[in-house]
């Protein structure tokens, strides 16, 4: 018959070891790091262009103004990321665009010329919508008088019909961004938006040469006067 003081002993045992095992599996479930500290632009660099197009208020990063984009330039990764998971949450208000780089590198003005953008666009005029790689994997709502529709391009060039944008202006969303080498998916609330697998010999769109999987840091575009997209809890995960 075991002692009762054997029992608790084995039993304080187990729980140590539990204890350990949960500890493991915890630390494996970590790796995200706040990139945006909610008070500030601390980590962050804004182009030379409409400097004037960010502010930040009650943990939330508004950007509202003439063309301008805000470069993570922080100490995570020295500020290059090649396979990573980025998560933010995203407000849209009417008639607003805006976009996450990704893979992209810093400039003075213009739109950027090397990355990806994951499209933020829940009404404004411009047909590719929120969750498109955009203008190579495209959420695309057709402007009136055309009858309004939902196409996800992906590698084999297949088309799904829906009938509206993911997002709702007015209403937070979460943006999920991840790059794994030469795939990137794009989940808005959960929801696959797309599933994009770079072809071999890629060269990028028309025009957009730079649009070719690398590495590089995250910026956010602000695009307009009129679009007003806000922005909260950004963090990011490297997965090399």
């Amino acid at each position: 018959m075991i002692s009762k003081s054997t029992l608790i002993s084995l039993l304080i045992v187990n729980l140590i070891g539990g204890s350990i095992v949960f500890g493991k599996h915890h630390k494996s479930e970590e790796g995200w790091q706040t990139i945006f500290d909610g008070k500030s632009l601390k980590g962050w660099t804004i182009s030379k262009e409409n400097p004037d197009s960010y502010t930040v208020k009650d943990g939330v990063l508004i950007l509202k103004g003439g063309r301008s984009h805000l470069f993570y330039s922080g100490p995570v990764e020295g500020a290059d990321f090649k396979n990573f998971e980025l998560k933010l949450q995203v407000k849209t208000t009417p008639n607003s665009n805006s976009g996450v780089y990704f893979h992209t590198k810093y400039q003075d003005s213009g739109w950027p010329e090397q990355g990806f953008e994951a499209q933020v666009n829940t009404s404004h005029k411009d047909p590719k919508k929120t969750g498109s790689l955009y203008a190579v994997a495209n959420i695309y709502v057709a402007m009136k008088p055309e009858p309004p529709f939902i196409v996800r391009v992906d590698k084999a060039g297949s088309q799904i019909w829906q009938s509206e944008a993911p997002s709702k202006d007015g209403e937070w969303f979460d943006y999920h961004i991840i790059v794994v080498d030469d795939t990137v998916t794009l989940k808005i609330n959960g929801e696959t938006t797309v599933k994009w697998t770079q072809p071999a010999g890629w060269k990028g769109p028309v025009n957009m040469k730079g649009r070719v999987l690398g590495s590089g840091t995250v910026a956010l575009q602000a695009h307009d006067p009129d679009s007003e997209v806000h922005y909260r809890d950004i963090k990011i995960k490297p997965l090399d």
